[in-house]
Parts: C-alpha cells; sequence; structure tokens
C-alpha cells in the first residue's frame, strides 16, 4: 500500500468522522489545520484508523503524532 493510499484512506476516515466533504489531509497537516479537529475527534480517529488498517498503535506512538505523515508512516511500518 502506497503512502498517497494510505493518506486518502485516512482523509475519508477523518471525512466521515466529521461530516465534512471538503477535508483532504497531506503528509504535513497537523490537528490546527483542520476545523474542529479537536481531541475527541482524533481519538476517534484513531481507533478507527486503528480498526481500518487491522493495527494497534502504542500509546506513545499516538501521543507523538505532530503531523498525519508521522501516522502514514507509522501504519507503513505496522503493516505486513
Amino acid at each position: 500500500m502506497t503512502d498517497q493510499e494510505i493518506l486518502d484512506t485516512c482523509s475519508r476516515i477523518l471525512r466521515d468522522l466529521m461530516s465534512d466533504d471538503s477535508i483532504v489531509l497531506e503528509m504535513e497537516t497537523i490537528r490546527g489545520d483542520v476545523d474542529d479537529w479537536d481531541s475527541f475527534t482524533y481519538v476517534n480517529f484513531i481507533v478507527t484508523v486503528e480498526m481500518e488498517f487491522g493495527l494497534s498503535f502504542a500509546v506513545a506512538d499516538v501521543e507523538s503524532f505532530d503531523d498525519v505523515g508521522a501516522i502514514v508512516r507509522r501504519i507503513q511500518e505496522l503493516l505486513p
């Protein structure tokens, strides 16, 4: 799976969670770049990403993700 495919999936997940079809995530996107992406939505996003990709992030990972690119890179590392 390519970084772009993961990024597209993450964008779809966040669009669904926030009911906002205009959201398009980039590798450099941070939560502050997306209106109303609060900590509750972040937790829901992470859980949904884990379910979608069939993986589990360590708590330290979740706390250290500084942008969407970090999430994409970690997904790549965890995928078989």
